[in-house]
């Protein structure tokens, strides 16, 4: 501090040095907008910038360390308070544990609960409404499972998965058609010791945009919907748990790390009786 307050110039230094610059100058004034007769109104023939620039630093050594240690304040505090950002393409998850049922996974933070879905347990995301997560069980009288093997190797599972699908989607509307293929199959055994089933499929939905037309020309053909669906297949407790994911073809390219992570967060577990 001492070196400091040594290194700054008093004011009656600063000031005489603003006296010797201040000497005429071979540089008349110049105004921006005003005529010539205006500006040697305003301002003298030949006047210099430098005295005015000079005495605004004029000030007292007190005041001078007062600003010096207020700059240094302002600079630590700002660099101990920067906002925090989220990663580009990263989102924040909750955590679901049902302790009644026995499961839990992870899911985005901005998704909603939506309840009377049908599901055990439901969420959507708000702005892309064919987004959503959801986990049905079988019922533990009407089944006995021991393993996730009972359902077979995860390509018949897959099979299985893509039927129950359609048969969902079933639909009475005349002219509807559905597209759909597997587009992989996998197990992989968590960090719980459980074996777990992956089943990814896509399914394409075609409609005619005028179901009552007799002129085959009128009924024209067109895309209603093209969603990736994952599941995410476990079995505990003697029942088949499913963890479904479903998402926009298009919506599927951006987040399918974010997807990822909520699929490989499904975990089921024991309830104790």
């Amino acid at each position: 501090m001492a070196r400091i307050l040594d290194s700054l110039p008093r004011p009656s230094q600063l000031v005489e040095s603003s006296t010797r610059r201040s000497k005429p100058g071979p540089f008349p004034c110049r105004g921006n907008s005003m005529t010539s007769s205006a500006a040697s109104a305003r301002c003298p023939p030949l006047c210099s910038h430098s005295e005015t620039t000079t005495k605004a630093f004029a000030v007292p050594r007190r005041k001078a360390v007062a600003l010096i240690l207020s700059g240094c304040i302002f600079s630590e505090l700002s660099s101990h308070h920067q906002p925090a950002y989220a990663q580009p393409g990263s989102a924040v998850f909750r955590e679901y544990i049902d302790t009644f049922d026995g499961y839990s996974f992870k899911y985005p933070q901005s998704w909603i609960q939506v309840r009377g879905a049908g599901a055990d347990i439901f969420f959507r995301d708000p702005y892309v409404l064919d987004e959503n997560i959801s986990v049905e069980m079988s019922s533990p009288s009407s089944s006995k499972y021991k393993s996730v093997d009972d359902l077979g190797p995860p390509e018949e599972a897959g099979k299985k998965v893509l039927r129950q699908y359609l048969t969902e989607f079933m639909s009475t509307r005349l002219g509807v058609r559905r597209e759909s293929n597997i587009i992989s199959t996998s197990s992989r055994v968590a960090d719980d010791g459980r074996l777990y089933y992956q089943v990814e499929v896509n399914i394409k939905s075609y409609a005619n945009n005028n179901e009552l037309a007799v002129m085959p020309q009128d009924r024209v053909v067109r895309l209603e919907w093209d969603r990736r669906y994952l599941s995410v297949l476990g079995v505990e407790n003697n029942r088949l748990y499913e963890l479904r994911l479903q998402t926009p073809e298009n919506v599927f390219v951006d987040e399918e790390d974010d997807l990822r992570q909520v699929m490989d967060s499904f975990r089921v577990n024991k309830v104790s009786v």
